[in-house]
């Protein structure tokens, strides 16, 4: 039976850059999407697939509090710089929890310079999609 007790809360959610717990964070996502081709046989109706790639993907949203990742993220506009290749650490620590749940992203590259975004009478946030070109999982939850 499912002791309720146990599911995560999202409250405990973080997301750390540069070992630095990124306070202003609301939601985090991070995906692989496992791309297959079709494998037509003979005798046989189904189509079997293989895999032939991957693609990391996934989104950090939250409060507008300071410029760092315009910054950091517009180098790329500067001829005489490179692009900026980080990584990520999302973790999900529920207290009532099995456990902690920790992934880091590797080859972190955000898709869009957040210059600016508001709306009178709102909270400005913004939200900053990326992918990634791996992934390890620093600590796993299992059942006591």
């Amino acid at each position: 039976m499912l002791d309720a007790t146990r599911v995560i809360n999202g409250t405990y959610g973080y997301v750390y850059h540069n070992g630095q717990w990124l306070t202003n964070i609301k939601t985090a996502e991070a995906n692989v999407e496992i791309t297959k081709e079709e494998i037509k046989r003979s005798g046989t109706r189904w189509t079997a697939h293989k895999v032939t790639g991957l693609n990391g993907t996934g989104t950090i949203s939250g409060y507008k509090v300071t410029s760092e990742f315009v910054e950091l993220i517009g180098q790329v506009a500067d001829d005489s710089k490179g692009t900026f290749i980080t990584e990520l650490i999302l973790k999900l620590e529920d207290p009532e929890s099995y456990g902690a749940y920790r992934v880091r992203l590797k080859g972190v590259m955000f898709d869009k310079i957040p210059l600016v975004h508001f709306e009178v009478g709102s909270l400005v946030e913004e939200e900053l999609p990326f992918n990634f070109t791996g992934y390890e999982l620093l600590d796993v939850i299992h059942p006591e």
